[in-house]
């Protein structure tokens, strides 16, 4: 089945995605896992010096990837990450204010399950959203106080319509407490101006709500001329230089969570299992329970550790892996930028398609316009008119897609349209392209 594993950003999935790991990354992971080999004759011939130095470096802290760290993470790596911080932001961060997580879906399950008091405890998310979510705050008995993106804006945030729909769920007795914003976009693949980030500060100040920043495809960035990645942190700090006092307290009063992983960007190390957030602002009493909460769990895995220390501090130029390690990272974000660009110039062809090239993330997220008759057969059937759209092209081609109304995103009743998902990992790029096509055509001809 072509591309049937094009629903999830999982890039380096065997047969199907099949994305080669970093070299670096690799050799550094080998080598803590198995010290001995460098005490081998020949190792310079197989492992670059800084291979070894990295390798050591962390065992010189950790002792063995086979043994707990600390519940925060092992203290070298989160140095590392600090420092990668400020020299990304230009603003000081502080070691101890950052955790190590299993992934960044763990760092934001332990965040909620923080803020969460009770069912009446609120959540802002956006729409559409990635389920991890919606499926968290159902587990934790929260309620989703959900706020649409706008798709005829680049997907931007609407900033007046959260703050209303923060007023109205507090109205109804809903303690609204964060929220959440994925930036750049998943499923939608937009990266926020900075204007809009700001805009959504200053509400999070007025409101008193903790922004949670999912910044997990900040290194996924295709048009950096036009749409660079702002980190919250920095948009954030940027406050302290305002000429209003008013906003210059925002800088200092703001409570903030970001989070990143090793499972995105170039790395696709998803089975790894490495991410990290940083506290922001964050109440000294609060990060108290966050530390104990996070204790429960002894520490994160070693080996995801390992990989946020190669995700932060990556090879430099004048050391022996560096010119591999360049050449193997924009070799992947030119196939990746263009693959998105070719299958979005593609599906824009097609009758009844509107789609924009991603900004940034891994997936395009078009809009399918589809005939009334569509409609009246996803209705018979029971279905949601995206599901059977999408079900349709699975049965047809092989290739499995998300439907919108699977990130709370539901078909337009206005206009007939809805949504799908769609990575932009997978190999076949071209054959998925022509497939994808040939089904499109064949059932607007169909239903029309």
């Amino acid at each position: 089945l072509v591309g049937c594993h094009r629903h999830i950003g999982n890039p380096q999935q065997h047969l199907y995605l099949a994305q080669k790991p970093l070299t670096f990354w690799r050799q550094v992971a080998a080598l803590t896992e198995y010290p001995e080999l460098m005490e081998q004759p020949g190792i310079d011939q197989i492992f670059p010096k800084d291979t070894q130095e990295r390798a050591k470096l962390l065992l010189k802290d950790i002792g063995s990837v086979g043994a707990y760290s600390h519940s925060k993470g092992a203290s070298i790596v989160r140095k590392h990450v600090a420092e990668f911080i400020e020299q990304r932001d230009g603003y000081p961060s502080d070691p101890e204010l950052i955790y190590l997580t299993t992934g960044a879906s763990g760092g934001v399950q332990l965040l909620l399950q923080v803020l969460i008091a009770g069912p009446d405890s609120g959540v802002m998310i956006p729409i559409p959203q990635y389920p991890l979510y919606s499926a968290a705050l159902a587990l934790y008995n929260a309620q989703p106080v959900k706020y649409d993106l706008n798709p005829f804006d680049d997907w931007s945030l609407d900033v007046d319509a959260m703050s209303r729909s923060i007023d109205q769920a507090r109205s109804n007795g809903v303690d609204v407490r964060a929220c959440a914003v994925i930036n750049p976009g998943n499923p939608t693949g937009q990266c926020l101006s900075y204007q809009n980030i700001q805009d959504l500060i200053r509400m999070a100040y007025n409101k008193r709500v903790v922004l949670l920043a999912d910044e997990v495809y900040q290194a996924n960035i295709y048009q950096p001329d036009t749409r660079p990645f702002h980190s919250f942190k920095k948009v954030l700090m940027d406050f302290q230089s305002s000429d209003n006092a008013a906003e210059r307290d925002i800088a200092t009063s703001v409570e903030l969570v970001s989070f990143h992983s090793i499972s995105k960007g170039v790395s696709g190390e998803c089975g790894r299992r490495g991410g990290y957030f940083e506290l922001t602002n964050m109440d000294a009493d609060v990060e108290a329970q966050i530390y104990k909460l996070a204790s429960i769990s002894l520490c994160p895995s070693l080996q995801g550790q390992i990989g946020v220390d190669m995700l932060v501090k990556p090879p430099v130029p004048g050391t022996p892996s560096y010119d591999l390690y360049q050449k193997e990272v924009e070799g992947i974000h030119a196939t990746l930028k263009s693959r998105s660009e070719r299958m979005a110039e593609k599906f824009a062809q097609l009758p009844g398609v509107q789609v924009d090239p991603a900004q940034g993330a891994l997936y395009l997220f078009p809009r399918v316009t589809l005939p009334k008759k569509a409609h009246e057969a996803a209705k018979d059937k029971g279905k949601k008119v995206d599901e059977f759209y999408c079900l349709e092209m699975l049965d047809a081609t092989g290739i499995c897609v998300v439907p919108g109304s699977g990130f709370g995103k539901m078909p337009e009743e206005e206009t007939g349209a809805c949504f799908f998902r769609t990575t932009v990992l997978a190999k076949e790029t071209d054959e998925f392209i022509e497939r994808y096509g040939k089904f499109h055509i064949d059932f607007m001809n169909k239903y029309n």
